[in-house]
């Protein structure tokens, strides 16, 4: 499951496939690709991976038309809705809360807002000289025409500054969306998430192993998914096919610390006491569009079964790629985001594409990374598999 991306799926094939073959280079794999297939529903952008003699099949959840609903806004929007917001979270102390659990990731979503407001000021400014350049016989129309001229000015401006390296109006809006699905404002997501969950549900039947993955803003997405099965099935993950939750880059309390996100806390509780579902949780120091001072659980105020739900892995951005290479890339937020769906240079490293379709289960990887119980539970249902098989 994707972030906030307006980009169609088949970039995330293309990525997969250029990193596929990165892989196979460095790690003397036979790597094979297939090509993309939309689901005949428009639910996912599916492909297979054969790795070696291992098989796996990749289901892309889309999403893609939503956010493009959502991004880019209109500046008139963005005006109109982004103070309000603001004025509601520091009204419920949540500001507060998000800078203690999330220091460096809410410096950049404070950081481009501020950004934002400075330049909206700015355009007024520049619109304000420009009118008064003008001859004293074209007052007062010239002084109306500010604004209009001060938003004109402000949509170049916002226009430039939606790339790299400030990614400004994606950061404003992909904000507004987050809040807005968490207070009930946005509800386009609720039926895509009740169709995936239904997808994920009926394959557990028929799956060696399911494996769930949220990057981002699917961190959340994707314990909603969780969420949703488990009221309906209480039972699911129990019934011998090992089920496993993934959160890489995750922005849980980001959502969850919204006083309004009951729906999201909820899930994240039920998920929590879901102990027979795998949780791992992969996390980089040095992404600045992460969350990762603590696990998500306590960071929200959700009790938490114990010390090792989720299991942790940290990364360190000096195994994935080299000093050059980290050079060019360290202050462009999102490329680093990204890069824990890459491939890595150290062979011993965290690779995302042996993670997803190499020979070791990711279960059993939790277990590695978990506590006793869950890795005991993890070895009974592998050694039914290789009774079975």
């Amino acid at each position: 499951m994707p972030g906030f991306d307006p980009r169609p799926p088949e970039t995330y094939w293309g990525l997969f496939r250029r990193e596929s073959r990165i892989t196979a280079a460095r790690r003397g794999h036979a790597i094979a690709v297939s090509d993309p297939v939309r689901s005949e529903d428009g639910l996912s952008l599916d492909w297979t991976i054969d790795f070696d003699a291992a098989r796996t099949r990749y289901s892309l959840l889309r999403w893609d038309d939503i956010v493009g609903a959502r991004f880019p806004r209109s500046n008139w929007r963005r005006l109109r809705d982004v103070p309000a917001l603001w004025w509601r979270l520091r009204r419920v102390g949540y500001i507060r809360r998000f800078q203690q659990e999330a220091r460096r990731f809410a410096t950049v979503i404070l950081g481009v807002h501020w950004i934002f407001l400075a330049l909206a000021l700015l355009s007024l400014a520049l619109a304000s000289v420009a009118m008064a350049a003008l001859p004293g016989a074209t007052r007062p129309w010239s002084l109306l025409a500010i604004p209009v001229v001060a938003y004109a000015i402000l949509g170049v401006i916002m226009a430039v500054t939606r790339g790299k390296p400030l990614y400004v109006a994606h950061l404003v809006d992909d904000t507004t969306f987050t809040h807005d699905h968490a207070s009930g404002a946005e509800m386009r997501m609720h039926a895509r998430l009740d169709a995936f969950a239904e997808r994920i549900r009926a394959a557990e039947a028929t799956a060696s192993e399911l494996v769930l993955i949220g990057h981002s803003s699917s961190s959340f997405l994707a314990i909603e998914a969780l969420d949703r099965i488990l009221a309906l099935d209480p039972g699911f993950g129990r019934r011998g096919t090992p089920v496993s939750l993934v959160t890489i880059g995750s922005v849980i309390p980001w959502i969850a610390l919204d006083p309004q996100a009951e729906q999201v806390r909820r899930a994240l509780a039920r998920v929590a006491q879901a102990e027979a579902i795998g949780w791992l949780d992969v996390r980089a120091d040095w992404d600045w569009l992460s969350i990762h001072l603590r696990d998500p659980l306590s960071a929200c105020g959700i009790p938490s079964p114990g010390p090792d739900r989720p299991a942790v892995i940290r990364v360190r951005i000096e195994d994935l790629i080299d000093a050059e290479l980290l050079a060019r890339r360290r202050w462009n937020l999102f490329q680093m985001h990204f890069q824990l769906l890459m491939s890595s240079r150290d062979p011993e490293a965290f690779d995302y594409i042996v993670f997803v379709a190499g020979p070791e289960p990711v279960d059993a990887m939790i277990a590695r990374n978990c506590r006793p119980k869950f890795a005991e539970d993890a070895r009974k249902r592998n050694a039914v598999a290789s009774t079975v098989s």
